[in-house]
Parts: C-alpha cells; structure tokens; sequence
C-alpha cells in the first residue's frame, strides 16, 4: 500500500526541535483515554519537552519524587505525561499520595520503581483513574502478581536484555500493555517492537550534546564568513 502524504507545519521558530526515530511508529501503540501513544520520551528537562515531536513523556528521575517538580513538568508540557511517584527509595503511603497528586495536576499515568511492593501497587489502584506503570527490570520480577495487584501497563527496562524480556512476557502475557526501553539503535528499536512491545521510550540527547553541535556549526560558519 502507497504511503499516503501528510502535511507538516513547523513555522520558523521550532523548526530546530528533536525528532524521535521514525521506526518508533512501526509498534501498535497503546491507547489510553482514546489517545494512542507510540513515542515516549525520557527526559525531565522542560526545554527538550517543549521542542520534540514524542507523544509523550516519561518523566521518572533518581532523587525523591516531589510534587513541585510534578508540577513544573505538567505546567511545561504539552504532551501527555507519565509522572514517576518512587517505589524504591521513596515507599508506603507517601508513594500512594503522590500518585493521586499526579493525577490532580493531570498525569496520563504513573510510574513505580521495579522495588515496590504489590501492596503498594494496589493501594495506587484503588485510589487514582489512570493508569498504574510497574517498570521490570528482569525476570526475576513477579509479573503476574504485579498484574493482579492493579499494574496497567508494564515499563520493561532490562538494558541490552530488553528484546528478550519483552518477548518472554509477551508470550506468557499476550495482551498486556507493554512500553519498553528502545535501546540506542534504530535495529535495537526494531528488535523491542518485533518482541512484542506496544510502544517505545527514547532518550534524547542531552542540551549539553545539542549546545555543543550547535556551536561547532556556529564555528564553521565563522571560518567560512
């Protein structure tokens, strides 16, 4: 089938935004309140937010959640976004209350640490309207209880093993809602979505690696001038 033609406007001022890789697109997508999501970009950083083409955001970082820094990235955003509410260091009913904050500010989903307890998954599902995210970072971790606990979607992230988890998931849990890690590579982006993953998490590159491309341009262009 002929592809068809899609028009694009991005005007003068953000024509120099980051693109996600275009093979993201080959996965099904996951549909959450009747928008699809294929794309999703990890990154906290409101500027790289604001100027990529991803359908959304996973917003999960190493330090304790805190309810400020949920509510910046919502306020910049205007894509939807996964909030990640801990589950590791952070534990217990703080956890449970900063999963319903996210949702009071308007969070598509939340996001728990790999560490977090079934029971605190399902204190998370008997409180918010939107879907609970479990991260799996092997297969050591008890899928099936996480699933019976309340997890909606699962966020595998196993590094170079992601493929592999993906698939081994996919075929004891054929419909599970699946977002997983896409790797480096547009052929480690391939092999997660052939595995079996709905939609994909892309890191982009830093504004320290973008500021630098930009002023090595600037520079060439001094030379020549």
């Amino acid at each position: 089938m002929e592809e068809k033609f899609i028009p694009e406007f991005s005007g003068n001022l953000r024509s120099h935004m980051i693109k996600i890789p275009e093979n993201i697109y080959k996965c099904g997508g996951i549909r959450i309140f009747g928008k699809r999501i294929k794309s999703i970009v990890f990154t906290t950083d409101v500027a790289v937010i604001r100027n990529i083409n991803a359908d959304a955001v996973i917003a999960v970082y190493p330090f304790t959640p805190q309810p400020i820094i949920t509510h910046a990235l919502m306020m910049a955003a205007d894509i939807p976004v996964f909030c990640g509410v801990g589950g590791g260091t952070t534990t217990g009913s703080r956890v449970v209350q900063l999963a319903s904050d996210a949702e009071f500010q308007g969070a598509m989903g939340v996001v728990v640490n790999a560490p977090t307890p079934n029971s605190t998954i399902e204190a998370i599902h008997q409180v918010v309207d939107i879907p609970v995210v479990v991260t799996v970072v092997s297969e050591k971790n008890d899928i099936r209880g996480r699933l019976e606990a309340g997890a909606a979607i699962l966020n595998v992230s196993s590094s170079v093993q992601t493929p592999w988890l993906v698939e081994k998931i996919r075929r004891q849990f054929p419909e599970v809602p699946i977002i997983a890690t896409g790797g480096p590579t547009e052929q480690s982006i391939l092999d997660t979505i052939n595995a079996g993953a709905n939609a994909i998490t892309w890191t982009p590159p830093t504004p320290g690696e973008l500021f630098k491309e930009m002023m090595e341009r600037y520079r060439r262009q001094s030379d020549i001038e």
